[in-house]
């Protein structure tokens, strides 16, 4: 999937979406996104000066936005939907994520219950875990 389809699906721009491609995608059982991580990214000039590493509530929100991409595209009626994140759960940081990093974020499907979608996932760099986590994004009714 191009950029242009992810801006179509998520309604987060600059400097808020926080995933630069999607490398793989199975409907109803999982994606894997790609966020690089540049030192230009405004977040690295104040986390932390002189040792600058990605916040790790900012992976989640990589993490949670590939799982809004995911759903979307398993169920394309959904494609339209605010979808938002709704919850996490064992979430593990292991490693920091610096400049010049390619976090890549692998989630696979849980369970879906009417409005919920409950996903597990992994983000790595370099085949390393970096953070993992139990996501959850709902369909939010206007």
């Amino acid at each position: 999937m191009d950029f242009k389809e992810i801006m179509e699906l998520l309604p987060h721009r600059y400097p808020f979406l926080l995933v630069d491609r999607i490398v793989d995608f199975k409907p109803n059982e999982s994606i894997t996104c790609v966020k690089n991580c540049t030192i230009n990214e405004p977040f690295f000039q104040g986390h932390f000066p002189g040792e600058p590493i990605m916040p790790g509530v900012l992976i989640l929100e990589a993490m949670a936005q590939s799982g809004i991409l995911f759903a979307k595209k398993s169920e394309p009626a959904l494609k339209d939907a605010l979808m938002v994140f709704a919850g996490m759960d064992k979430v593990k940081f292991r490693r920091p994520v610096r400049p010049g990093d390619q976090l890549v974020m692998h989630l696979t499907l849980i369970k879906k219950k009417s409005l919920i979608w409950k996903m597990k996932g992994e983000a790595k760099v370099d085949g390393r875990v970096v953070t993992e986590a139990e996501l959850m994004a709902a369909i939010q009714k206007s």
